[in-house]
């Protein structure tokens, strides 16, 4: 293995920025209270939980009273399509998606199918935005729920939220809005009545802050049930003892990438595009995703008669850590179901590869994948039977 990391999977996870590590060290052993005691320890946590509502809230522009903090990002998407199908199943039982969510987003669909709810999946372009004309004939009075996620964590393509947010209420006002914003929350403006979101669920681990905590923002007057129970915490809509470290991690995190995204967004921009040049010279390799509405850090390509996993592996001898798809689904040999969704045939969603950029990468990093990835993309395909006619494609 090569003497040092190149880490490009930044999709996946963050390292915790040493500013967040130091805001939340007192909070592990030194200041350990409970927020629900009523004796000074636990009023002191009470304290900074409430000053990290409030820092979180006023990213958002909503009310503290509006913010549920959660277990992860995982967990406030489960809330949010869960909590909210359970609720308001008077009013109706069909719910839209689209076909390139998370899986936090299209298991919990799944399971509400399983309890007799409808479930409608949008199909999306060639460049993965999702298709508002199929979204508009979708919703009706029936619908209470729909759910798009802000940016797509495979692909980098960044929805029209506000047009998405905008086309639902006018064809069904009562029908909630929400938008996972786990992977635009560095980079994407988060400000709720400007995009027009009823929900919307960000996570710690992907802006630079702690793993094991999320937020679910609920709008005031949006009907929801808690989905964890044992106790009032977060207003009686999440139970549990909250993770106050982490709570205090993930507002100073957030604070700090708002803050910093127009600089960092520009400067990994040159970056992304500098990698997207490199390997498009490359025969047969062909870029996923809007090529202009991406986030900042996405990269993803498929380079074609070659496996994903193979690569990854050969990557990650040279130093290189990049990855084929969502890592929640990392140890699947499923091809990715983002890349099928674009229209791509099996066998060459497979040939999948994602680089997601992060603050610690430079243009010696780019080139130095762009020097060693051909020679792992000729061995590879030397041993592959497989042989695609890239003109045949869609």
């Amino acid at each position: 293995m090569a003497g040092r990391l190149i880490y490009l999977d930044h999709a996946a996870t963050t390292p915790v920025d040493p500013r967040v590590v130091e805001a939340m060290k007192p909070y592990w052993s030194d200041k350990f209270g409970n927020p629900s005691s009523v004796y000074q320890k636990g009023r002191e946590a009470s304290v900074v939980l409430g000053r990290a509502r409030e820092q979180v809230s006023g990213v958002f522009g909503c009310l503290p009273a509006e913010i549920i903090f959660a277990g992860s990002g995982t967990e406030s998407d489960n809330q949010a399509i869960i909590g909210t199908a359970l609720a308001n199943q008077s009013r109706g039982k069909h719910i839209i998606t689209s076909a390139i969510e998370h899986h936090a987003v299209l298991h919990a669909c799944e399971f509400l199918e399983s309890q007799g709810f409808e479930v409608t999946y949008l199909p999306v372009t060639k460049a993965g935005i999702v298709k508002l004309e199929e979204l508009e004939k979708s919703i009706s009075q029936d619908t209470i729920l729909v759910s798009i996620m802000y940016a797509n964590n495979e692909i980098g393509t960044i929805q029209p939220v506000k047009e998405i947010a905008e086309l639902v209420k006018k064809k069904n006002p009562k029908t909630y809005f929400h938008t996972d914003a786990c992977q635009a929350a560095g980079y994407c403006d988060l400000a709720v009545d400007s995009l027009g979101v009823d929900l919307m669920t960000i996570n710690g681990s992907k802006i630079y802050g702690p793993k094991g905590v999320g937020v679910l923002f609920v709008k005031k007057g949006v009907i929801i049930n808690s989905f964890v129970h044992g106790g009032g915490q977060e207003n009686g809509r999440r139970a549990g003892t909250e993770n106050v470290p982490g709570i205090i991690g993930l507002a100073t995190a957030l604070e700090l990438v708002q803050k910093e995204k127009e600089k960092e967004s520009k400067r990994l921009i040159k970056l992304r595009d500098r990698l997207i040049e490199g390997l498009l010279k490359m025969d047969k390799v062909f870029l996923n995703g809007d090529p202009a509405r991406r986030l900042p850090n996405n990269v993803n390509v498929t380079i074609l008669d070659i496996e994903g996993e193979s690569m990854l592996l050969h990557l990650d001898k040279e130093g290189i850590a990049a990855s084929s798809g969502s890592a929640c689904t990392s140890g699947s040999l499923d091809p990715s179901h983002v890349i099928l969704a674009l229209g791509q045939p099996y066998e060459v969603a497979h040939g999948s590869l994602r680089f997601t950029l992060g603050r610690a990468n430079t243009e010696e990093d780019i080139d130095f994948v762009l020097k060693v990835l051909p020679g792992i993309v000729r061995e590879l395909r030397q041993m592959s039977p497989v042989r695609i006619d890239p003109s045949k494609l869609k």
